[in-house]
């Protein structure tokens, strides 16, 4: 059996979560776009759609709850917020995303600022807000810092190596 080579598996890993971070810029935007159509009134009536027969059968149901809630909450500024949020984040996610797959050495330093960057942002927000999804979201990009350090190093190496 052939030995795994650290610097590859890592490589690999760099590449598995640009594709991560790339789908989740793509559905940033999308979502962005689609809150744009979604508002408040239309927000509650989803919500409850989505609950009403799960709290007709448990009334104590937590997630049911909870979207009923969420859909109580959104205003019109939650709205606004979200729709900036999504569309700016999975904007900037995506161009950074981009230059990064072309290689471009200068991007790596930049997308360690962004996603730095990022993370205070999602902490301050989970401060706010108490979304499970807040730290969920920072720890992947404190991972994708990781390997973005790991590959620009690869690759300043491999280039030194050649000259």
């Amino acid at each position: 059996m052939e030995k795994i080579n650290p610097k590859r598996l890592l490589h690999i890993g760099f590449d598995i979560g640009l594709l991560l971070k790339g789908l989740n810029a793509v559905a940033e935007i999308i979502g962005g776009f689609a809150l744009m159509f979604l508002n408040p009134e239309r927000m509650n009536h989803l919500m409850g759609l989505l609950s009403g027969g799960e709290l007709s059968e448990d009334p104590k149901d937590l997630i049911a709850n909870y979207l009923v809630t969420f859909g109580h909450n959104f205003t019109a500024d939650a709205q606004s917020f979200a729709v900036f949020y999504m569309l700016s984040h999975g904007i900037v996610k995506l161009a950074v995303i981009l230059l990064l797959w072309k290689g471009r050495l200068w991007a790596y330093p930049l997308s360690v600022l962004v996603f730095v960057a990022f993370i205070v942002y999602q902490l301050h927000r989970y401060t706010v807000t108490h979304s499970i999804f807040m730290p969920l979201l920072t720890l992947l990009d404190i991972v994708m810092i990781f390997l973005t350090v790991m590959e620009y190093r690869r690759i300043r190496s491999e280039r030194a190596a050649k000259t």
